[in-house]
């Protein structure tokens, strides 16, 4: 099967439903930058390089995220019954009680600090700043059409996750954190 069906060459794709709608569509937007945060997250994985049980426990939780994000996109992209197929709501409270056990694990936050540290910390912090701007397009989208708030709810939830889970890979990998002063 070719990668190209050429289609989309005059500017339009295809949503599930068969809907022809153009690529700058906010639909399509959407889904797109979560297509560039799963992205991201796959290079973070794969710049965690140590092999601690809490290195292998963060990649696995980053894995399962990028499984959810094919699930929400697939919803986005009009295949509306996806969304059903996962437990969003479960998945938002594993977000919450692995974001406060890190939380206590890294050292406490009493400035901003700037994104990097190691190459995986960085990263993920460019994940979270793409995922806000993907909450931010799914709010706006919302805002026109019906979109289930769980997929609001665990996008928002997301970019905090990503946010702690920066901090704590800098951590385990002994990567100092910079903090921003004025």
């Amino acid at each position: 099967m070719a990668i190209y069906t050429r289609t989309g060459d005059k500017g339009k794709t295809s949503l599930f439903s068969g809907k022809r709608v153009w690529k700058d569509n906010l639909r399509v937007e959407t889904y797109g930058s979560l297509d560039e945060v799963n992205s991201i997250i796959g290079v973070s994985i794969a710049n965690l390089k140590l092999s601690n049980k809490k290195i292998i426990h963060l990649k696995n939780l980053l894995i399962d995220i990028q499984r959810t994000l094919f699930y929400v996109n697939s919803y986005l992209a009009g295949l509306y019954d996806a969304i059903d197929s996962i437990d969003l709501n479960k998945k938002i409270e594993i977000f919450e009680k692995e974001i406060d056990e890190m939380t206590q694990k890294v050292p406490k936050l009493s400035n901003f600090i700037l994104p990097g540290g190691g190459t995986a910390g960085a990263n993920l912090q460019h994940a979270r700043a793409v995922a806000r701007r993907a909450e931010r397009l799914i709010v706006k989208l919302s805002r026109r059409e019906r979109v289930d708030e769980r997929a609001i709810k665990y996008i928002n939830r997301l970019s905090d996750f990503l946010f702690t889970a920066s901090r704590f890979a800098n951590f385990i990998e002994k990567k100092k954190e910079r903090i921003w002063s004025r």
